[in-house]
């Protein structure tokens, strides 16, 4: 009995390269066997006339669902949505811009077949911007120190994963998804296949710092609270490390009057202690916002428009 196949793409303007990305998609599974296959492409809010284009694949076949974000939640948020319209027994999740090799999606089936639950496609050299590339190693710290990742596992946009993970991290419907720490928290039957990161033909990457901020604080705050006992740890140093220091500067007064105290040392002293102050209420002050939009329900995304002719299995 065939399995089905679902691939989710999360696609920001697009437009231009999405249908290829269909068509290699085409070409790598009439050369599986015993594996059927769906495309869900998810339109995160494109400026351009990506779903239109989407749109136009869905008319032609009936195996591609179109969905479409009434504004821009971001990729992992983009995921979601793919995954809550998924039906196949294996999710496999990659780019819209050509870059992750859907040519090598038999790699990621077969680790999977060995037993492993989720499978992420590692780069031996990526084709990404030097941006995205520091972008990628501070990801990869946070999650490593935050979230409890493996050090030698290797975390891409390009993975495959049964059907009971992407089932469980649906279940998760608070407003700032973040799928590593999903599936960490779901299984840790994760390996990695090697694979070819392409360069990019066409466009520019659709992160900006301020995206990838946010993904970084998504991380950290809604599946760790490490940063908070960090802060409580710095906040410990600090008041011992300032108590020395006071009792230094008594018994050195003591010693010798004759030295001033230094006026310097005490304002360097207060600045830095009331900036670290500022620092934790600032990350209390995130957890704590995070939690009031989570108490009033706002949601992971919004559909604004959702074409699916894909036939009933």
């Amino acid at each position: 009995m065939s399995r089905l196949v679902s691939f989710v793409i999360p696609c920001y303007r697009s437009a231009q390269t999405i249908g290829r990305v269909v068509e290699e998609i085409d070409t790598t599974m009439k050369g599986l066997s015993g594996y059927e296959y769906e495309i869900v492409l998810v339109n995160d809010a494109s400026p351009d006339d990506t779903f239109e284009v989407i749109r136009a694949l869905c008319a032609k076949r009936n195996d591609i669902c179109g969905v479409n974000l009434a504004r821009n939640f971001g990729q992992h948020a983009a995921l979601m949505a793919g995954f809550r319209h998924a039906r196949g027994d294996v999710v496999i999740c990659l780019d819209d811009d050509g870059q992750t090799p859907a040519d090598e999606a038999g790699k990621l089936l077969a680790k999977l077949e060995e037993g492993y639950d989720v499978v992420y496609a590692k780069y031996t050299h990526k084709q990404h911007s030097l941006f995205r590339n520091f972008g990628s190693r501070v990801n990869e710290l946070m999650t490593r120190v935050m979230l409890g990742k493996p050090k030698e596992l290797y975390i891409s946009s390009y993975f495959a994963m049964k059907k009971f993970v992407a089932q469980e991290m649906i279940r998760y419907e608070n407003p700032y998804p973040y799928v590593i720490g999903l599936v960490l928290r779901t299984t840790k039957k994760i390996a990695n296949v090697e694979v070819t990161h392409r360069e990019r033909e066409i466009g520019t990457s659709g992160y900006t710092m301020g995206k990838l901020l946010g993904l970084w604080f998504n991380g950290f705050t809604a599946f760790s609270i490490k940063p908070l006992r960090i802060a409580t740890v710095i906040g410990v140093v600090s008041a011992c490390g300032g108590f020395v220091y006071g009792i230094y500067t008594i018994v050195k007064k003591f010693l010798n009057p004759a030295v001033p105290v230094g006026f310097s040392a005490l304002m360097a002293s207060f600045v830095f202690f009331c900036g670290l102050i500022l620092l934790m209420l600032g990350l209390i002050g995130e957890y704590i916002g995070r939690m009031y939009i989570s108490m009033n329900n706002s949601p992971q995304y919004v559909i604004r428009e959702c074409v699916d002719e894909r036939d009933e299995r």
